[in-house]
């Protein structure tokens, strides 16, 4: 066996998994097109809407099939999948006439790629860093949401000056270039690797390396998956209504197309710093109690976004937190679910609790769009997110963690009970 010192590295992964990531989660950005598509077009706040909630409904359950093909092919093809979806759904969206191409393009084979591209970065480098999956997990999701606050302002001025046709053009070719790079990067550690020592100090910290790997069908069957399958998606709904609504939004509150354009990249620092930070700390304090202070701070942000909509300081600041929250579930998560059921089938149960990031996608973009139409603001959205945002965290104050003492020789089951040993 190989020293330490000679192992081989996760480092090249990590930065394909950034590049990767950072290219797919321009789609983030989305909202910055849509005062123009519907201005060019006549479409209405609903049909728009549909965009977004296509895409997550794809990332979902394309998530879940790469996850299949994944443990037959490997993770470079797979990647590779992902980026020609995603770059060609952006071109192809270029040529846009009608609503049901831009719900083929932008949301179907924008949607497919990101779910075969998102995958891979998440089980590579829960295996390359085994002992720091938070943290790692945290970095490469956390890029993913920088993307959209890189390039959501440089698509807002490329939108003024060459127009959102040539636009789609210019970032198809970037992510192209973005996702090639990334997805040769991308490849599984050798059999036997062990991942880069440890600092065996802080007793918060994950020892989830020590459990059963899990497969999916047995998972499925247990009451805490189904617990946490519906946190996620009570949790998230806050997030994907104010990600799909976020331009239209600030500008109803009255901020200017400049203002509100800058929100986005505010919120991409929230998102990203949600999922790098808290990554970090769910390592050291677990992910139960990480999960469960950042639902309670939704609880409180996502109203006071609305109520004070009009402060552009207090408009940013809630909205960093309220994104922060969104990107903290979307990576605490992840490294959860290696934590309860092992990597070695992560990519597919990781896929299917990712339906629930899925069905917030339905949901919030719809309570968003829906509530307008009906009453011409946002408010009665704001409080309903905070409202099924309690509904979670009472779900997780239920959940227990495993015990992670035991070697998968002596632990008899693995997975976690709900209601703890009185």
């Amino acid at each position: 066996m190989s020293s330490p010192a000679n192992q081989p590295h996760g480092w090249p992964a990590l930065l394909g998994g950034c590049l990767m990531n950072i290219a797919l989660g321009t789609y983030y950005a989305w909202s910055v097109f849509v005062p123009t598509l519907e201005r060019e077009f006549g479409w209405t706040r609903p049909q728009t809407s549909l965009v977004p909630t296509i895409d997550m409904v794809m990332v979902a359950s394309m998530f879940l099939v790469a996850g299949y093909l994944q443990r037959r092919i490997g993770p470079r093809p797979i990647a590779m999948i992902g980026g020609i979806l995603y770059a060609s759904g952006l071109l192809l969206a270029s040529w846009t006439q009608s609503l049901s191409m831009l719900y083929l393009t932008w949301g179907v084979m924008v949607g497919a790629g990101i779910g075969f591209g998102y995958l891979v970065p998440i089980t590579v480098c829960s295996k390359w860093f085994p002992h720091h999956r938070g943290l790692a997990n945290g970095l490469a999701i956390g890029i993913f949401a920088a993307g959209s606050g890189l390039f959501g302002p440089l698509a807002a001025v490329l939108v003024e000056r060459i127009g959102w046709r040539a636009t789609f053009q210019v970032l198809a070719a970037t992510f192209f270039v973005f996702t090639m790079a990334g997805a040769y990067l991308l490849k599984d550690p050798p059999h036997g690797y062990t991942g880069p020592a440890r600092n065996a100090s802080g007793s918060g910290r994950s020892r989830a390396h020590h459990m059963n790997d899990v497969p999916t069908a047995r998972m499925l069957l247990n009451p805490v998956f189904l617990a946490l399958w519906a946190a996620y998606a009570l949790g998230t709904t806050a997030g994907t209504m104010v990600i799909s609504q976020l331009v239209p939004f600030a500008r109803s509150a009255g901020l200017s197309a400049k203002t509100a354009a800058f929100a986005i990249t505010i919120g991409a620092i929230g998102s990203a710093a949600g999922r790098f930070f808290s990554g970090w700390f769910s390592d050291h304090l677990g992910r139960l109690q990480t999960l469960r202070a950042v639902i309670l701070t939704s609880m409180v942000v996502t109203p006071l976004l609305y109520v004070w909509r009009q402060e552009i300081l207090a408009f940013y600041v809630l909205l960093f937190f309220v994104y922060y929250c969104y990107g903290t579930q979307l990576s605490v998560y992840t490294a959860l679910s290696g934590d309860f059921w092992g990597t070695k089938y992560l990519a597919t149960n990781y896929g299917v609790l990712l339906l629930a990031w899925g069905f917030a996608g339905v949901i919030g973009p719809v309570l968003g769009a829906r509530v307008f139409v009906s009453t011409g603001a946002y408010q009665y959205a704001f409080f309903v997110a905070a409202g099924l945002a309690c509904a979670a965290l009472i779900i997780l104050s239920l959940v227990r963690a495993p015990n992670v003492g035991r070697t998968p020789s002596s632990a008899p089951d693995p997975l976690v009970r709900l209601l703890p040993t009185r």
